[in-house]
């Protein structure tokens, strides 16, 4: 990593702790006559006095919910109107696939629902009825994403008209079931490193398809152990020449590769197929393993809007190297990112629902001679679930935002965007699946003993989402793209180039860093101060800042001794900790215009509490960071703490009206313990009385 001369050295840093620890001791020493605060001191006391919000649910809802809440409704509506369809607590993995294979001919085939004519053209309506799905049955909900979003979404990104003309209506109404074959059994993240192959015969203007060897063997293929008949297979596209070589290899391209019979439903020669079997979670979903044995596919069988061959074999394309080709083929298919971010949310939507419902509703203990209380009125159970339930409408908005992002980059194709895209989209898939798989844990143990009834879903919510930590990239690999494009944007700010749009902020906060904090605004401990969204923005990213300026040097060190592959896994996990402060910077930066855009004044007022809480929380959480470096004196990390359970307390007072915000039907969430009424009857009834 190149260094700037600009820069401050180590050497340097260190003389600027001391200046700052002795600008500190004289501010001890000689106090200013007024302390700049900007509000009341916090007193746990005010808890007392502080005015309970009233929200209006429905405003907050339709603001929350936005323009696709019809064709959320609609699937909710359908599946509530076909008790037959509706997934029961217990049910064989046989079962469970075919119920999912008539629940999703149901939806398009009854209720008239298409979400493959929204992929392309209106992906925020498509993932609204994903993010539906998945609520309804998450095997479903992923079921839905293979069929069009990856296998669908696969012919139309990365083929060109022929291919869109041939498969699009077969795909939509479900005649043409298919697979998105990627990942092999021993290369998953690493596409590059596929073994798959793809030679191209000039003779009979063929592809011939094989698995070199057993590790080639496609794994986890979703929809092949049963149902799918076709498959978009990822091999390494192969040249015959007439040098020393005899054979050219122009890297990973995707085929359309039939794999069963359209009529007997036959498995078709040269391809093998095993099921993968039982799973943790989703099954549902009819995983399979693939092996190809010189399997033929015409030549038109290439997916080819980034590289093409002729009938004589020769390759042309746009894109001048193997890399830049892969990139863009990985760029068209970072909507499964997308979407998988977004149904996280919904999922968390789901538990922290239940979990907040039944905490109001339990009572247990109180004190001596008066009727038991709340357990949602202790402050434990508060300190699980609020800021929990804080982060659900955070990552909300962020990822509605991220929505919105990829569905301009596939209308522009801006290049920028795209990368924008890739990176957000990384990081947000990565840091709220972690936090939701976190969280449906958390939630069972709120609920105690029913918690663990599997009736009550956290169970199967739990095992269902597990993999969403794995799909589409595993979330520790996505987040070093997310540190790695943050180096490049470091580099690029000290070198005059252009930042990209969600990198913008890096210019100010990295000036604002090599300035070093403030020693007085470091004690200020106002109410008013603390719940400043430019205090907390400026938290966030000074954060962010400090740990990209400190891995910068730490592997421009490392790489010396080491090597650039050596030094970045010597400070992997710092890198890993800078990809979560950034992307906790953009998730409050996006919280944050979310409540000032808010029109109803009652739902701003109870997102700013809610935004406020979500910021010093994780403030709070990294508390240590912040006082090694002197950006918070130990008063005021003092008054953060007071102020996070002031907070919690005021959430848990509206946490009623904010689960109903999520506008979740009873027969959505289906545990006995979330019913709005008579959740004890229908708990009892369950089990037999």
């Amino acid at each position: 990593m190149e260094q700037n001369s600009s820069n401050p050295t180590a050497e340097d840093e260190t003389k600027m702790v001391v200046i700052r620890r002795m600008e500190r001791l004289s501010l001890h020493l000689n106090p200013p006559v007024e302390r700049p605060l900007s509000g009341r001191q916090v007193e746990m006391a005010g808890c007392a006095k502080a005015a309970r919000l009233e929200v209006d649910r429905e405003q907050l809802s339709l603001y929350m919910r936005g323009k696709h809440r019809e064709e959320q409704e609609k699937v909710y509506e359908y599946f509530n109107a076909r008790p037959e369809l509706q997934t029961p607590v217990e049910i064989l993995k046989a079962d469970h696939r075919e119920l999912c294979w008539r629940q999703m001919l149901g939806l398009v085939r009854e209720a008239g629902i298409r979400p493959f004519r929204y992929v392309s053209e209106d992906p925020a309506r498509y993932f609204a009825i994903a993010e539906a799905v998945g609520s309804v049955d998450m095997s479903l909900g992923i079921k839905m994403g293979v069929q069009y979003s990856l296998w669908g979404g696969s012919v139309i990104n990365l083929g060109t008209k022929k291919h869109r003309d041939k498969y699009f209506d077969g795909i939509d109404n479900l005649e043409y079931p298919g697979c998105f074959a990627m990942t092999e059994l021993h290369h998953g993240s690493n596409v590059q490193g596929l073994q798959t192959l793809a030679t191209f015969d000039p003779v009979t203007d063929e592809f011939i398809i094989n698995t070199p060897n057993d590790g080639a063997i496609k794994w986890w293929i979703g929809n092949a152990a049963v149902h799918g008949k076709f498959a978009t297979v990822f091999a390494r596209l192969m040249l015959p020449t007439h040098d020393a070589k005899g054979i050219s290899d122009m890297g990973v391209h995707a085929f359309i590769v039939p794999i069963r019979d359209l009529k007997t439903h036959q498995t078709l020669p040269g391809i093998e197929i095993h099921d993968c079997g039982h799973k943790v979670g989703l099954n549902g979903v009819d995983n399979g393993a693939l092996r190809f044995s010189n399997v033929r596919i015409p030549r038109d069988n290439l997916l080819n809007r980034f590289g093409d061959v002729s009938r004589d074999g020769k390759y042309t394309s746009g894109l001048p190297t193997i890399n830049k080709r892969f990139a863009a083929t990985l760029g068209e298919l970072v909507g499964g990112r997308v979407g998988l971010a977004y149904s996280s949310v919904g999922v968390l939507k789901i538990a922290g629902t239940i979990a907040i419902r039944y905490s109001l509703l339990r009572q247990q203990f109180g004190p001596p001679k008066q009727p038991e209380v709340s357990i949602l009125d202790y402050q434990s159970q508060q300190h699980k679930l609020m800021p929990m339930l804080a982060s659900t409408y955070a990552f909300d908005f962020a990822t509605l935002h991220l929505v919105e992002k990829y569905s301009e980059m596939k209308k522009t194709h801006d290049e920028q965007l795209v990368g924008d895209v890739h990176a957000l989209s990384a990081g947000l898939k990565s840091y709220v699946t972690s936090y939701t798989a976190k969280s449906l844990s958390v939630c069972r143990e709120a609920c105690g003993g029913h918690g663990y009834a599997a009736v009550n879903r956290f169970g199967s919510l739990r095992n269902d989402h597990d993999i969403f930590q794995t799909f589409e990239g595993d979330n520790t690999v996505l987040l070093q793209q997310v540190a790695a494009d943050l180096l490049k944007q470091y580099k690029e700010k000290f070198e005059g180039g252009t930042l990209a749009v969600t990198w913008n902020y890096l210019r100010e906060s990295m000036n604002a860093y090599l300035s070093q904090p403030n020693p007085v605004t470091a004690r200020w401990e106002g109410e008013d101060h603390l719940r400043d969204p430019k205090f907390q923005l400026d938290a966030f990213r000074y954060r962010t800042s400090r740990l990209l300026q400190s891995v910068a040097i730490r592997l421009r060190k490392h790489s010396r001794t080491l090597g650039s592959f050596g030094a970045w896994n010597r400070c992997l996990n710092h890198l890993l900790t800078l990809a979560e402060s950034h992307i906790e910077s953009v998730i409050l930066a996006k919280f944050i215009d979310a409540v000032n855009n808010c029109p109803d004044p009652s739902s701003r007022a109870a997102l700013k509490l809610v935004c406020d809480l979500y910021a010093l929380d994780r403030i709070w959480n990294d508390i240590g960071t912040y006082r090694n470096v002197d950006y918070v004196a130990p008063n005021k990390a003092k008054a953060i703490h007071k102020l996070t359970e002031y907070l919690c307390f005021q959430v848990r007072n509206i946490a009623g009206e904010l689960v109903n915000a999520f506008d979740l039907p009873d027969h959505v969430t289906r545990a006995p313990i979330a019913k709005q009424s008579e959740a004890y009857a229908h708990y009892t009834q369950y089990v037999g009385f």
